[in-house]
């Protein structure tokens, strides 16, 4: 396995901390949602297929214009029935069976995951750092 260093501010690295045992798998997934794959803005889709036809893309967008709490996000997961239709696509991925819109919408969860997964980083830090405020002042 091939190792990279990099620097980061120290504020950084303190907020990575926690998360010292998943850096490689974050930044594995970023670097696969964000710079070699296709970016979604960029994406030219089926003429079948929106983003706003995907049922986990509609679901994740309700999600967040409810303005979820840093809790919410941390325990946030996508419905039975978008958990169902994306072992669907995975299977059919593994099988070789994807048709063009079916490949769109399996990228599509793949970076909607990336960006839960941050959102829940994100959404952790800010807990502890609620938790280590609120332990201080008490």
């Amino acid at each position: 396995m091939a190792q990279l260093t990099i620097e980061i501010s120290d504020e950084l690295a303190q907020k990575l901390a926690p998360y010292q045992h998943q850096i490689s798998e974050i930044f594995t997934r970023f670097v696969n949602t964000s710079l070699i794959e296709k970016n979604p803005a960029n994406l030219e889709l089926p003429n079948n297929l929106s983003f706003t036809e995907s049922p986990t893309y509609l679901e994740i967008i309700d999600f967040l214009v409810n303005r979820p709490t840093s809790e919410q996000i941390a325990n946030f997961k996508i419905s039975e029935q978008s958990q169902i239709r994306l072992r669907e696509l995975l299977q059919k991925n593994r099988d070789a069976n994807l048709i063009p819109s079916e490949t769109v919408e399996l990228n599509l969860c793949e970076q909607l995951d990336t960006l839960m997964t941050m959102m829940k980083i994100r959404a952790y830090t800010a807990i502890q750092s609620q938790n280590l405020s609120n332990s201080h002042s008490a």
